[in-house]
């Protein structure tokens, strides 16, 4: 019988980590899924409270900014909570000690900020409501601030495998920039790619959470993925 297991799982910015409940009804019942929202200070005190006591094994997934959350917080239970995880799955995002790909838009006035925003976020160009953006507006420019300034650090390579997955029409992370992940573990390490773009986490959510579901299962395994 396979060991129960934690599934922390960080949205992309903008995003609800709440999306990731109906996981639960596609993985195995031995699987338990934590959404995790994207402040790091909050994140710090769940860590805690999730690795007292140190009852299961715990894997991380996030997609785009939260695929940088997941691997900070896979180091954050390596160095503060001797805890290695069974596995980091990362997805749409380049790896971390690549240099920002695109002009940064933290900055911008609201307006300019949203516009831009729009051109990138399928989500944004959703919400037609001007009163829900505004109220939205804060924790957009929060997540994008945490992005654009986000400066990588060396340290103890992770030893837990690394499953990153990717879009093959990504242009925000293209397939050669999610291979280079490769580099931040001494375990076993893949590539799994889907159609479609950066979105492809929605599009295609069921067919990511099958491989999710597959790599976990797998998680007692000794031979290379």
């Amino acid at each position: 019988m396979t060991e129960p297991l934690r599934l922390l799982c960080f949205p992309y910015a903008g995003g609800n980590a709440q999306t990731y409940v109906r996981w639960r009804r596609h993985l195995a019942p031995d699987i338990e899924v934590c959404p995790m929202q994207l402040l790091l200070a909050d994140v710090r005190t769940r860590l805690a409270d999730l690795t007292t006591p140190k009852d299961r094994p715990i894997a991380l997934f996030g997609h785009s900014l939260g695929a940088l959350l997941a691997f900070e917080c896979a180091r954050i239970l390596v160095v503060e909570h001797g805890v290695q995880p069974a596995r980091l799955l990362v997805s749409g995002h380049r790896a971390p000690h690549l240099p920002l790909r695109e002009e940064a838009i933290h900055h911008l006035p609201d307006t300019e900020f949203l516009a831009k925003l729009g051109e990138r976020s399928r989500t944004l160009r959703a919400l037609t409501d001007p009163e829900f953006r505004k109220l939205l507006l804060p924790m957009l420019r929060a997540d994008f601030t945490a992005s654009e300034t986000y400066a990588f650090a060396e340290g103890p390579l992770l030893t837990c495998p690394i499953t990153a997955l990717g879009g093959e029409r990504d242009e925000d992370a293209p397939l050669g920039e999610v291979a280079a992940w490769q580099r931040h573990t001494t375990g076993r390490f893949e590539v799994t790619a889907f159609p479609g773009d950066h979105f492809f986490i929605d599009d295609a959510w069921e067919a990511v959470v099958t491989t999710i579901g597959e790599r976990l299962r797998s998680r007692a395994e000794t031979t290379p993925c």
